[in-house]
């Protein structure tokens, strides 16, 4: 760590670089999963693949110091067997040396979601040999870019994965299964400590973290039954990440009452815990975008909700998980959110900072913060007044916690230009930068893009 802050932006892969099949990648599951499906998917996305040198010059022009983005993996190893894709290696090699060129750190992320379908086809990460494929893939990328990377994370937002893909069904394997959800969940953990293993054994330089998405939970009240509700969802959302990467257990009483109510824990190896408690990570990454609200269960099945359809969205978000919590964010009328519904809270980030620095003594980074938005790019430029003050209020509150006494350590926008949202298409956009889609994915800045850098240049002198 040379302690500089970095402010920079984020992206993934899969949401960015297109050329889907292009110089050896192979099929990721969200590959299979769309075209099957006949969905809008990321073949092209917003062709970083080909444009990522204008792109990173865009942001170090744009005041940036740091792009956290993530590696394909099967861009770079090509079937199970573990064979190399040396054009994916040499794509990414010089994406690092295109930041370097330019003033940036390179902050890299192994794995953002997008796991080849040939080790989905054999079980995905309800399978323990996708956590060895993992560990393999992550000495190759250390081995490929060592000393030219300080910044590693294994995972970004396990929880949205793992959720997504056994629990809610709404991502690929597109599962409803809380038995899957615990034994995927276990093995990804698991990958994450083999990856640090390694790492560390190999004496990579720099440091490895996990990126976590971090939903700071409040409780509606102060009453015995809602404060169980409410560590019964911190565990749910967030503990059984971030206890078991950076102190190596799951939460006790997590894994107690996971056992109280039936679910099968013999996945878990004496061995393989003892391994998870010897290798955990050297900084925090957290994701913030909006808290969540709970409020004990009454009863009902499990019903997660998602919305996809941001403002066409019919019906409430009333999720509830089965004999643990419910969640009470349709209560908060009086708090603004955007049109996918999700609470703008900027204050919360400073009490999710807080409350993690208080159990975690390492560095923790803001590895995405942002404002989703339908915008018109085709008309003159876009003012984007509402990402700005949702960019500044929330950057206000970092502050606040590094006054705190936080380590708190870089910042980064999701996302540095408009992308590929996952299930909700192209019309999400987060970017500081539009691209127009329509027309050769054409960059044009936003006047947050102009606001980010004159902030960074004068160090935040109007939010101080």
């Amino acid at each position: 760590m040379n302690g500089k802050m970095l402010w920079g932006s984020a992206t993934a892969s899969y949401q960015c670089e297109g050329a889907w099949n292009e110089d050896g990648k192979v099929e990721s599951m969200w590959d299979h999963y769309l075209h099957q499906e006949n969905l809008e998917n990321g073949d092209v996305a917003s062709d970083h693949y080909h444009r990522f040198r204008e792109d990173i010059r865009q942001m170090a022009e744009g005041g940036q110091n740091a792009y956290r983005f993530s590696l394909s993996w099967p861009r770079i190893i090509k079937n199970e067997s573990g064979e190399i894709n040396e054009k994916g290696l040499d794509f990414y090699r010089q994406m690092i040396d295109a930041c370097h060129e330019n003033g940036i750190e390179p902050f890299v992320t192994c794995y953002h979601w997008d796991l080849p379908q040939y080790l989905e086809e054999k079980g995905g990460w309800l399978n323990k040999a996708t956590a060895a494929a993992f560990q393999h893939y992550c000495e190759v990328v250390f081995k490929a870019f060592n000393g030219l990377v300080d910044h590693w994370t294994t995972f970004n937002e396990p929880k949205w994965f793992v959720f997504s893909g056994y629990m809610s069904g709404n991502y690929p394997p597109c599962h409803k299964n809380p038995q899957e959800v615990v034994n995927a969940a276990y093995n990804v953990m698991y990958a994450n400590a083999l990856a640090v293993k390694s790492f560390k054994e190999l004496g990579i330089l720099g440091s490895i973290g996990i990126v976590t998405s971090y939903q700071t939970i409040y409780g509606i009240d102060d009453s015995e039954a809602c404060q169980l509700a409410f560590r019964n969802a911190d565990n749910y959302c967030n503990n059984w990440i971030i206890d078991t990467a950076c102190s190596g257990t799951f939460p006790s009483d997590m894994v107690a009452k996971l056992v109280a109510e039936g679910f099968d824990l013999s996945i878990a190896q004496p061995e393989e815990l003892q391994l998870i408690k010897n290798n955990t990570v050297q900084f925090l990454g957290m994701n913030y975008y909006s808290p969540q609200f709970v409020k004990p269960y009454t009863g009902g099945e499990t019903d997660v909700k998602v919305n996809n359809l941001g403002k066409n969205y019919k019906g409430n978000m009333r999720t509830v998980v089965k004999n643990w919590f419910e969640v009470a964010n349709d209560d908060m009328t009086e708090l603004p959110r955007n049109d996918w519904g999700m609470i703008v809270y900027p204050q919360g980030l400073r009490e999710g900072l807080r409350r993690n620095s208080a159990k975690f003594s390492g560095p923790i980074y803001v590895t995405e913060n942002g404002f989703g938005n339908y915008e018109d790019v085709h008309n003159g430029p876009v003012h984007d007044q509402y990402r700005i003050e949702y960019i500044r209020e929330h950057v206000r509150y970092l502050l606040k916690a590094q006054s705190d006494g936080v380590d708190v350590r870089g910042y980064f926008v999701w996302s540095p230009f408009d992308l590929y949202s996952w299930k909700n298409g192209c019309e999400k956009r987060y970017g500081l930068v539009a691209v127009d889609f329509d027309h050769g994915c054409k960059r044009i800045p936003k006047d947050s893009y102009y606001w980010y850098r004159d902030e960074i240049a004068s160090n935040w002198l109007d939010v101080r």
